[in-house]
């Protein structure tokens, strides 16, 4: 009879792990036009015209608002991207990002 050697199979198999999220978060201000922050975050978040509404009262009432949940290189693009339209008009909005827990 044959001996057959019977080895047994080890591969190497890296660990992937998703990426981290950040979180876009809206800061209310006393100045921005509440209009101007619709059309921003229709624009850059691609919210129905509604659901900007009620992103932009909230952070209004609760002081800011998570807006969405990206990737890191997304979510300071978009964030930068926001604040830079509101500057841009001479307004003070605020887009932050931090990492999602």
């Amino acid at each position: 009879m044959n001996e057959t050697d019977i080895k047994p199979r080890t591969e190497a198999r890296p660990k992937v792990e998703r990426p981290r999220l950040h979180k876009v978060i809206l800061l209310n201000d006393d100045f921005t036009p509440r209009e101007f922050v619709v059309k921003v975050l229709s624009a850059e978040f691609q919210m129905g015209e509604d659901q900007a509404h009620r992103v932009m009262m909230t952070a209004h009432r609760k002081g800011a608002c998570v807006v969405a949940v990206y990737t890191r290189d997304v979510a300071e693009t978009k964030a930068s991207r926001a604040t830079e339209a509101g500057r841009r008009k001479g307004y003070p909005l605020m887009f932050t990002t931090e990492p999602e827990e």
